[in-house]
């Protein structure tokens, strides 16, 4: 799995009319999205990992593995991109549209250190006029539509004032914004306060991400912003792959039998594309760092999983948990 990088998929015709977002982040390949969209309810859209900008012709096979339509049949799929130099952004642009692709998402979000410190994703957020220069060649010399990810700043939120001012310039196709500076990474809480000067300020669609595990965390983020119709899921999908089904019914026991099949499709393609059993089991073991939040009453069964070296004793594991 590469490091923070995000697999976004967005879902319509949510409960009370609200536009359900999937971000499936860190290093998870398009396997995950893919079995999701197979066995849960579909997301409208879909974000690959992110690509950096390079300068062979063409993408390399683990980046042609994410963005190949075939490899994410009837998925609305967005490529990622993460860079802080304009030509590399728009010779990816290019790329892109060899492949049919239409669409793209600029990352300002991601607040790895290894990412920040090469001024990318969330590092960028502290460059205020090279943010403005890059955004004022790539919107006006791109011909495909470009959404944002973002954070509200690098260091403190008194920067999303300024921020937000660069972005109403620009016509962004949709600002997704996780209301935590990149200093916080994942720690803390989502800034509320900040993400309401965005629904007041914001001139363009509008999607929330941050935080949203539960029921109830939806259902607060929906009483005080009622106006807000797309919400971004990441870690929460991957701790709950039913989250989104659960949101919608407002409650409901786990499909253990589904969660099964979405299981087994992600080992397979692992598999398939992975070389030995140390390759797919490591993958493997970081799913279960999410999915484990699900059986807390199977701590012995998920250390074996954790401690498995060979397939075999992993499968033996996995069925002591998702038996049916």
């Amino acid at each position: 799995m590469r490091s923070d990088r995000a697999i976004i998929g967005r879902q319509s015709g949510g409960h009370k009319g609200e536009v359900l977002s999937c971000t499936i982040r860190r290093n998870h390949n398009l396997h995950i999205p893919e079995a999701y969209h197979t066995h849960y309810r579909p997301m409208e859209k879909y974000f690959t990992p992110f690509l950096v900008p390079h300068t062979k012709k063409d993408f390399n096979t683990r980046e042609k593995n994410d963005i190949l339509p075939e490899h994410n049949p009837d998925m609305y799929l967005v490529p990622q991109i993460l860079a802080n130099d304009a030509k590399g952004f728009l010779d990816t642009v290019e790329k892109l549209k060899m492949y049919g692709y239409d669409e793209v998402n600029l990352n300002l979000g991601c607040p790895s250190k290894t990412v920040v410190s090469k001024g990318r994703g969330s590092g960028f957020l502290i460059h205020t006029e090279k943010l403005e220069r890059f955004l004022d060649e790539i919107y006006a010399k791109a011909d495909v539509k470009i959404s944002i990810k973002t954070r509200i700043g690098k260091y403190d939120a008194d920067e999303w004032g300024k921020l937000l001012d660069i972005y109403n310039k620009y016509p962004v196709e949709e600002l997704i914004v996780h209301p935590r500076v990149q200093q916080q990474f994942y720690k803390g809480h989502p800034d509320l306060d900040a993400f309401a000067d965005a629904v007041k300020e914001c001139r363009h669609p509008l999607c929330y991400n941050g935080d949203i595990f539960t029921v109830e965390d939806m259902e607060r983020l929906k009483k005080r912003f009622p106006e807000i119709s797309c919400v971004m899921l990441g870690r929460g999908i991957l701790r709950n792959p039913e989250l989104t089904d659960i949101i919608e019914s407002g409650g409901g026991r786990i499909d253990v039998k589904k969660l099964r099949a979405f299981h087994d499709q992600i080992f397979q393609d692992y598999q398939e594309v992975s070389s030995g059993d140390k390759n797919v089991l490591f993958k493997m073991k970081e799913l279960w760092c999410y999915l484990g939040t699900l059986f807390p009453d199977k701590e012995k069964q998920l250390k074996k999983i954790r401690k498995a070296e060979k397939l075999d004793r992993y499968e033996a594991a996995v069925e002591e948990i998702l038996y049916f």
